[in-house]
């Protein structure tokens, strides 16, 4: 039955600005602290939020350790997260002092497909080279040699994750004539293989072995933590591109700026990294790569999409029953 014990006009604090409308939305229904700054919480500033509402709404800049959530006060029993990965929440911790962990999968599943797509033709094509060298000035007009990238068509994507992301990924990609092979925990249904002319690798090391461009679409657990590592990165095509949206911590950042350097493989783009907002300066000196900051769901429709989910998470407790986006045990 509903648990009826619930208030129904919660603390709620909120650790980041959101679109404004929802934030509107948040002050009418809740006793809402809203983010005046905008700027990431400190630890001290965690500790002393969780310790003092119903339910605390963080992102991807907010790190809810075992610490932070050693420092809540028996009213918290709701981490509403806005965004779908949550490797920065303590979900053990969470689960062991009896705190629901909700979040907003699928709303940003089109637009981090579109920014990886837009990624996967940038990075062999030298869009990034090619816009800096329009505004240097030093453009000396066309030539039958100059800016030679790689064609897409015709080469082989190798797509690490066919959840939501993945699969909207490979359906971009099938467009432009991409051969796609994948790498994921469980096989996906023979129908959906079909459908995508995809073929599964069981083994992510054959996967990197034979793609011309790897994207990275799985979640960051303790499992997936530098899966594409320095062997693995060694193992790809010096004609291979990396693409990342996913998270930085996924890929050995060393190991790939190595690579990087000595033409190991042929490129990258970027768009998540080991240790945001930090970039390494490696990386940034790089011409071979192309950097994003961290532009994957960055749409107002996304934004809106995901601030809504979080409402919606926030009410379904608030009326005693769990919120549809439940955190379970095993999520990954």
């Amino acid at each position: 039955m509903p648990d009826s014990s619930r208030p129904k006009r919660p603390r709620v604090i909120v650790t980041r600005q959101l679109m404004p409308h929802v934030e509107a939305r948040m002050a009418e229904l809740f006793d809402a602290q809203l983010s005046a700054h905008d700027h990431a919480f400190t630890k001290d500033e965690l500790k002393a939020a969780v310790a003092d509402c119903d339910v605390l709404v963080p992102t991807v800049t907010d790190e809810i350790d075992a610490e932070v959530i050693g420092a809540a006060g028996e009213r918290l029993k709701l981490i509403a997260n806005f965004g779908a990965g949550v490797d920065h929440i303590d979900l053990a911790a969470a689960r062991a002092k009896g705190i629901m962990v909700s979040n907003t999968p699928g709303v940003f599943t089109e637009d981090t497909a579109d920014m990886t797509m837009a990624l996967i033709l940038s990075v062999p094509r030298r869009l990034a080279e090619g816009e800096k060298l329009m505004r240097s000035g030093k453009w000396a007009g066309w030539a039958p040699s100059a800016m030679l990238g790689h064609r897409v068509g015709g080469k082989l994507l190798g797509i690490i994750g066919m959840g939501r992301i993945g699969l909207a990924v490979a359906r971009r990609a099938r467009a432009f004539g991409l051969s796609i092979h994948y790498h994921n925990r469980r096989r996906l249904p023979e129908a959906i293989e079909e459908e995508l002319g995809a073929s599964y690798h069981a083994s992510v090391d054959t996967l990197l072995r034979i793609s011309d461009v790897v994207t990275i679409h799985c979640p960051h657990t303790s499992e997936t933590h530098e899966l594409v590592n320095a062997a693995r990165i060694g193992a790809m095509k010096p004609t291979a591109y990396l693409i990342n949206t996913a998270r930085g911590e996924i890929v050995d950042e060393k190991a790939l700026i190595a690579a990087l350097k000595t033409g190991r493989i042929a490129g990258a783009g970027l768009d998540v990294y080991t240790h945001e907002p930090a970039v390494d300066p490696e990386l940034l000196a790089l011409d071979n790569v192309v950097l994003l900051p961290h532009l994957g769901s960055a749409t107002i429709e996304g934004r809106e999409a995901s601030g809504e989910k979080v409402i919606a998470n926030i009410r379904a407790w608030c009326d005693g029953h769990r919120p549809a986006d439940q955190v379970l045990e095993g999520w990954a």
